[in-house]
Parts: C-alpha cells; sequence; structure tokens
C-alpha cells in the first residue's frame, strides 16, 4: 500500500513536469524527438519508483529507420511504461479516447502526438486510425497498439480485434508483435498494490506486408494473435533464450 502511494504521488508529478514540456512545445509548434523523449522519460520514471526492471529480448527488431505497427498482449498499465522505455525510435501509442478525460494527462496526451480512439463511433475509429497510417509513414515512427482493446483480467491473450491490422493493410507497413511477460504480476486488475518484479518484452520476429499475401485483417489478427500466444506458452528455459 505504501508502495502505491508513492509511485501514485511520484508518477502524478512525473506527469505534470513532462506533460508541461510536451504541451509547451505543442504551444509553440515544435517539431522533432522532444516528444518522443517525454514519453519515454515518464514511462521510465515510473518503473524506476516502482521497482521494476524490464528486459528487452531482439530489439534489433524493432527498425529504426521505417515506420511500423508495434501489436502486443495487455496484461497491465505496466506494458505501456515497458514499451514506451525500451522502444529506440520515435512512437504513438493509440489508446482510448476515455484517456483525454484524465484531467492534465489527456492535454499531455493529446500534445505528445498520442492517437484516442472512439470504439463508440467505427468511422471515427477508423478515421483515427488512418491519421496514425499518415502520422508514421511521415514521420517514419512507429505505433503501438494493443489489439485485446482492454487489459487481460486473467493474464492469458484475448482475442484481438481487426483495427491494427486495417491499419497495416492500408499503410503497407510491417507489423512487429511483442510478448509482454512479467507486468500481470505487478499490478492485477482492481487491486491497488504494486508489486516489484521483472518485466520481459520479448520482440518477434517481424511480419512484413511481403508475407501477408492476400491475407485479409481477419486472418492477420488471428495469425499475429497465435505468435504471440505460442511465446507466452513456450517453457521457461526455451522463453528466456528468446
Amino acid at each position: 500500500m505504501i508502495r502505491a502511494v508513492w509511485v501514485t504521488l511520484t508518477l502524478t508529478l512525473a506527469t505534470l513536469f513532462f506533460g508541461s514540456i510536451a504541451m509547451m512545445a505543442s504551444l509553440f509548434r515544435v517539431r522533432g524527438r522532444i516528444y518522443y523523449w517525454c514519453t519515454r522519460n515518464w514511462a521510465r520514471t515510473a518503473l524506476r519508483v516502482s521497482g521494476v526492471r524490464v528486459h528487452v529480448h531482439h530489439p534489433e527488431r524493432f527498425s529504426s529507420d521505417e515506420p511500423q505497427i508495434v501489436v502486443s498482449n495487455h496484461l497491465s498499465f505496466y506494458d505501456i511504461f515497458a514499451l514506451a522505455a525500451v522502444l529506440p525510435l520515435p512512437f504513438h501509442f493509440v489508446g482510448k479516447k476515455d484517456l483525454e478525460k484524465i484531467p492534465f494527462f489527456g492535454l499531455a496526451w493529446r500534445a505528445a502526438g498520442h492517437i484516442s480512439l472512439d470504439r463508440s463511433n467505427r468511422r471515427r475509429a477508423m478515421e483515427s486510425l488512418r491519421e496514425a497510417g499518415r502520422r508514421i509513414s511521415a514521420e517514419r515512427s512507429a505505433v503501438i497498439i494493443f489489439p485485446e482493446g482492454t487489459r487481460s483480467r486473467n493474464g492469458q491473450v484475448q482475442p484481438f480485434k481487426r483495427g491494427a491490422f486495417i491499419l497495416a493493410r492500408e499503410a503497407g507497413v510491417p507489423i512487429v508483435p511483442v510478448a509482454i511477460e512479467g507486468s500481470f504480476e505487478i499490478m492485477q486488475p482492481d487491486r491497488w498494490a504494486i508489486r516489484p518484479s521483472d518485466i520481459h518484452v520479448r520482440v518477434l520476429p517481424p511480419f512484413p506486408p511481403g508475407e501477408w499475401g492476400d491475407a485479409q485483417p481477419e486472418a492477420l489478427s488471428e495469425e499475429v494473435h497465435d505468435r504471440i500466444r505460442d511465446r507466452l506458452m513456450l517453457p521457461m528455459e526455451e522463453a528466456r533464450s528468446g
């Protein structure tokens, strides 16, 4: 409980600090990596104060010079911190529109260029995804999407929604699957408690457009889902090697 209070206080201050920098940069129309720097250091602050270490496996599978869509399973808020801390290129998260309603955080979220989806309106959601595609193509950056749509309630990989894969087909950019382990134990649903632990971010081989053939978004979704699920099901000794 004491750790949770300390983490909440520190993260609130970090959000105010880095969020203010992002908003000022946006106000003065500053371009460049400042927004990436803000999000990355915000995430690293959260991990440090929580006593969480992140181990990234095969970071070379993230391309540093081409647009890509990073698709990951989603176990807890700490997945966000872990990916933001280790991704070696500018990125934008795609999240639910409700995030914009969080006081101050919502303003900082928009200022940093992250993308909100209105899941209650399919047309607007697709417009947001297409905007994400235009942004990563122009900036040669990454979009991070959790296609389960929400955090897992039981630690298992849930079915994937199609949005990320529609975006991938329309933008013609590689999908980089990521399997995250360890974050569920740190902060479980409906519990206000934080247990320090290690997170393993396992970057799987990229899935470029040339390998898709005529596969439609539903088939792409199932293929990437199965790749992530199969990695998470490996015995521990095999998982440590990759």
